[in-house]
């Protein structure tokens, strides 16, 4: 692990105020091209920027990224979409009951960290989901997501050999429901 964080740091050096950024542009681009690895951008901000500033930055530009893939879909597609997809029976079905989750199982979602999170952007886009209810459990759930890659980092082997890991990563999915509840009755969702 030691011979990692060296090259991160002499990579993230090399590059001054560049690394920072660079950072930012490849976690927003992650959002859109789901091809690039989000736990790899959050693990090397962790370990360039600690905890909590990497966390920071981290959970910002994944929440942007996903935003602006949510409304590319939502803003460019959605109208054609639903104009194509009218006449298709189990495509519209999905969609209904796509929206019809609950905001709770929503913020949920967005924070198991296997969830194709390209896929949920665009299935909100395209979907009739209100923007504040896909915005909230965005904000929220992406709380867990982030913590749990930068938390596993580099080793995701090794966590699953630790069980307290998993069960932290547990108790931080239940956490994100209750938290999602609470705010759900508060905001009357």
């Amino acid at each position: 692990m030691g011979a990692i964080n060296d090259f991160i740091y002499s990579v993230i050096n090399a590059m001054g105020i560049y690394g920072p950024i660079l950072s930012c542009v490849l976690i927003l681009f992650e959002s859109i091209f789901p091809i690039m690895p989000l736990a790899v951008f959050i693990t090397i901000n962790f370990l360039a920027y600690g905890s909590l500033i990497g966390f920071i930055i981290s959970w910002v530009f994944t929440v942007l990224g996903c935003l602006m893939s949510f409304f590319l879909f939502r803003k460019g597609v959605q109208g054609w979409f639903q104009r194509l997809t009218k006449d298709r029976v189990k495509l519209n079905s999905l969609m209904i009951k796509f929206n019809n989750i609950s905001f709770a199982e929503f913020a949920v979602i967005i924070a198991i960290p296997f969830t194709p999170a390209f896929l949920v952007n665009i299935a909100a886009g395209l979907s009739d989901m209100p923007k504040r209810k896909f915005i909230l459990s965005l904000l929220i759930g992406k709380i867990g997501l982030v913590y749990f890659w930068g938390y596993i980092g580099t080793s995701l082997v090794e966590s699953f050999k630790n069980p307290m890991i998993l069960i932290k990563i547990v108790i931080i999915l239940v956490i994100t429901y209750v938290i999602s509840l609470i705010i759900k009755k508060v905001i009357k969702l």
